[in-house]
């Protein structure tokens, strides 16, 4: 490491420099005069430069003093607040979720706001992932998957049941089921039979011919949607919320049940969630009976 002057000094010497009085940095930091006044001399005579102007009535500090002492104040506030970020009291109470990529952006982050307003000393951290697994090291309180809840080693609670619908966008003509076979459509890697279930349950064949763009997340396919590449078949919940926050989309077909759950996923044996999560999940049922009920 460059050279650097004791941490002990550079603190003593940016209180007494903010304060231009000694008795006032000592009574800040806990110090005697006497200890502020030698750390200032042994930072001076470690840097070969003299830092203030004495006199009997007045501190004052040197041309080059005052230059030095802009950098050790904005490092120290740099280091206090990279260490307020990292572990402070705020932190520790962080609520930290994980959640698939697309339940994140078209389902919880949704609903965060809502839960901000009736809980704002809860501040939350949500990361995500595209298929639902992993980072495995990453220490969330909240660990919701979708799926059919069968993660083995992992316990699973069933959060909500889902269904799919075609989506396309909200200026396109309405298209009947037999319309929608010959429409572009949008496949979404993993659940690329979709299509095949959602026009079966209409009494009508899939279409035979192969999608032009198959995509590896739902907010991909909703992004091709929006651009007028076609149709895609999504979660109602994730099109609903979507269009709720002014996605303009629309539902261009009837939903119908989806094989796939919401699952809220666990350790065997690990201790039980923070109340700040049993009060986040208590409170996100509650939104998910609200929608049901509409």
């Amino acid at each position: 490491m460059d050279r650097l002057p004791n941490p002990i000094w550079l603190r003593t010497f940016e209180a007494a420099a903010r304060h231009l009085n000694f008795t006032e940095a000592a009574r800040e930091l806990g110090l005697t005069q006497t200890a502020v006044s030698l750390h200032i001399r042994s930072l001076e005579a470690d840097l070969g430069e003299q830092l203030f102007t004495r006199s009997a009535r007045r501190l004052g500090l040197t041309e080059m003093g005052q230059s030095y002492s802009l950098t050790v104040r904005r490092a120290l506030a740099d280091i206090a607040l990279s260490t307020n970020s990292l572990f402070g009291p705020a932190t520790r109470q962080t609520l930290r979720i994980r959640a698939p990529i697309s339940s994140a952006t078209y389902w919880i982050a949704s609903e965060l706001p809502a839960f901000a307003a009736a809980f704002p000393d809860i501040p939350v951290r949500m990361v995500s992932n595209i298929w639902g697994h992993g980072p495995e090291n990453e220490d969330v309180d909240l660990d919701i998957r979708l799926g059919h809840g069968d993660w083995p080693g992992l316990l699973a609670e069933k959060l909500c049941d889902e269904t799919i619908v075609p989506v396309g966008r909200a200026d396109g003509p309405p298209l009947t089921p037999t319309a929608l076979q010959a429409a572009p459509q949008i496949h979404i890697l993993g659940y690329e039979d979709n299509w095949a279930r959602w026009f079966e349950a209409q009494g009508l064949s899939p279409a035979k011919r192969a999608a032009q763009f198959s995509v590896d997340t739902t907010v991909s396919a909703v992004q091709l949607v929006l651009a007028g590449a076609g149709f895609a078949t999504i979660l109602t919940r994730f099109a609903r919320n979507a269009i709720a926050h002014g996605a303009p989309l629309r539902l261009a077909g009837t939903p119908i049940p989806f094989s796939q759950s919401h699952y809220l996923i666990r350790s065997p044996g690990a201790a039980a969630s923070p109340a700040r999560a049993q009060l986040f999940l208590s409170w996100l049922r509650g939104r998910i009976e609200m929608d049901a009920a509409a």
